[in-house]
């Protein structure tokens, strides 16, 4: 993430509130572990009626319930990895990213309502991966989207609550990002148009209205 427009420091009275980062953030990760709780005692194991999965449809031929280990990162990425290669990465990276979000919130102004939002956001889905990694060494995915053509579907990468809060974070952080390159690119525009008309368009010194010097007398 750019974070070229933010502030070093900001007075205490202009941060945005720690608090708030903790309350988004709890709920958010609370949400996925009580989803990934439930996916886990309902979804998990053998359907003998269906001789396969257990399977909870939401909207026929689009959306089910399944129950999927995830070892990789988001879409199943360094799934091949080895274990003892896989688990302290991914850990590693869960942890950077959330000392990452600390340090970018601490320069958020109050005002920065989609950044706030963003970093929150990302911060509680990053906490419940981490959880499941730290208890499993693999993340409980279990939203299946898919699409039936022609007696074939076609599936969207299994994914979870958490997933949804860090996408979302992640689009909420860009919006606040284009908006203040936006911002901040304005004013210099101003100015110069400022400029122009102060001069009349015209970049050349200003004309004299003194007496222009007599003549020399002829030879």
């Amino acid at each position: 993430m750019n974070a070229a427009h933010l502030p070093d420091e900001l007075p205490p009275g202009e941060r945005a509130s720690l608090t708030f980062l903790a309350i988004v953030a709890s709920v958010s990760c609370a949400a996925d572990l009580v989803t990934k709780a439930w996916a886990h005692a309902r979804l998990a194991g053998f359907d003998p009626k269906r001789s396969g999965p257990k399977v909870f449809t939401v909207i026929p031929d689009h959306l089910d319930f399944i129950f999927a280990q995830n070892p990789g990162g988001a879409w199943s990425f360094l799934r091949s990895l080895p274990d003892g290669l896989r688990r302290p990465f991914f850990l590693f990276v869960s942890a950077a990213a959330t000392v990452f979000i600390f340090s970018i919130y601490r320069r958020v102004h109050k005002d920065q309502t989609a950044m706030k939002w963003g970093l929150a956001l990302a911060l509680g889905g990053a906490m419940g991966n981490l959880v499941d990694r730290i208890r499993y060494g693999w993340v409980i995915d279990f939203i299946d989207v898919y699409v039936s053509r022609g007696g074939q579907e076609f599936h969207w990468p299994t994914f979870n609550v958490a997933d949804i809060a860090i996408v979302a974070g992640v689009i909420l952080m860009s919006m606040d990002m284009i908006t203040s390159a936006r911002s901040v690119g304005a004013p210099a525009s101003d100015t110069g148009g400022a400029s122009a008309s102060r001069s009349g368009g015209d970049a050349g010194p200003p004309l004299s209205t003194e007496a222009p010097p007599p003549a020399p007398p002829a030879g």
